[in-house]
């Protein structure tokens, strides 16, 4: 079956379908692992993107359950150059087709990745829509013109519910903007007591749950489109010890007066240097995003950069000169991607532990019920 992909500057690719029938319209980004299209495809911050894989051979090792970064995915459609129909791989379960099928995912194959790439870096991430369906382009067309942009992401892929992951060491508070389960993994493999509250959880509402420490998810879309963290995050900073991840990272920015901007064509996939202005030292990364921290707006701020992409001299990390707060752009729990920044989860326990000793638990709960 013939599929297509039309993106609204008008360049059309024609190539053959996989997955699911149908049109399905959303903003056409490009990953560049080589790897990892299980995680990729249930990283709840793709939510209504339409991802292209560099890479040109996707599939090959099937799909697996154990490697799903959320219960399920949110992305809007699959580019490849190459679909692998017969994985080769033990623990594959079913097929990548089979997959895209079950949660309803258009896919599209056998086109130039490569000239989709340039394009989208050169004039920027676009809208696309790709269909199965035998309408004319004009129609097409007009489809896509009246998309709206999508807004209510992180309400979309968040949990509903409070729920936790019990441990016998501190309680982390995690606030699911689009949290990936390699976080919550790497929590509780340090014997954490990690508690998942929804995106909108009030900072009263986590102040009575006692945390020892606050942990900003990941997740999809503009940081400003959550103005109720931003608030909520104001409240209790200083409180307790906060480490941000991603969209945690633009949020904790935002909520100490700085400011958010677009990139051109965001950060994806497991290979991005960032180096470490404290150390010098230079780290590969996971990254999925399109928006980064405005540098200029850190002035004025008591905030420091700590981490620059050494790409393009972006923001990737930064910390509070008064607060027990940090925060970094990419992802430390990588999945998939480079383990370089594991430690982070460290140093977070570790500030904690610092927090703590400065000031003890018996006066933060009496500073809270004063609250």
């Amino acid at each position: 079956m013939q599929a297509r992909l039309l993106l609204e500057d008008g360049t059309l690719f024609v190539g053959q379908a996989f997955g699911a029938e149908g049109n399905s319209s959303g903003e056409v980004v490009f990953n560049t692992g080589m790897a990892g299209y299980q995680e990729l495809l249930t990283d709840p911050s793709y939510c209504g993107q339409i991802i292209t894989m560099t890479y040109p051979h996707i599939g090959n090792y099937g799909i697996t359950r154990d490697d799903f970064e959320a219960v399920r995915p949110f992305i809007h459609g699959f580019a490849v150059r190459k679909y692998e129909e017969v994985p080769s791989n033990w623990r594959a379960q079913y097929t990548l087709d089979y997959f895209l099928k079950e949660y309803g995912i258009v896919g599209i194959s056998e086109i130039d990745t490569r000239m989709l790439t340039r394009i989208i870096r050169q004039s920027g991430t676009m809208r696309g829509i790709l269909s199965t369906a035998n309408e004319p382009v004009e129609e097409l067309r007009e489809m896509l013109n009246s998309m709206e942009p999508m807004r209510d992401q992180v309400a979309r892929v968040s949990t509903r519910s409070v729920f936790s992951v019990p441990g016998n060491k501190e309680r982390i508070v995690l606030v699911d903007f689009g949290a990936k389960s390699g976080i919550v993994k790497e929590l509780a493999s340090r014997g954490c007591d990690v508690v998942v509250v929804p995106h909108d959880t009030t900072a009263e509402q986590i102040r009575r749950l006692v945390p020892d420490g606050i942990l900003l998810s990941n997740g999809p879309g503009d940081p400003k489109d959550v103005p109720y963290a931003v608030r909520m995050i104001q409240e209790l900073l200083g409180e307790f010890p906060i480490f941000g991840i991603c969209l945690g990272h633009q949020l904790f920015a935002l909520a100490c007066g700085a400011d958010t901007e677009k990139l051109k064509f965001g950060h994806r996939g497991g290979n991005h240097p960032v180096k470490d202005l404290r150390t010098g030292k230079f780290y590969m990364t996971s990254q999925n995003h399109g928006y980064t921290v405005n540098a200029d707006s850190i002035a004025g701020t008591e905030l420091e950069v700590t981490h620059i992409n050494n790409n393009d001299r972006t923001i990737e990390g930064l910390r509070h000169s008064k607060f027990a707060a940090f925060s970094v752009q990419y992802h430390p729990e990588a999945s998939p991607g480079p383990l370089d920044s594991n430690y982070l989860f460290d140093d977070f326990l570790a500030q904690i532990a610092s927090f703590k000793r400065d000031q003890p638990r018996v006066v933060r709960q009496a500073q809270m019920l004063v609250k």
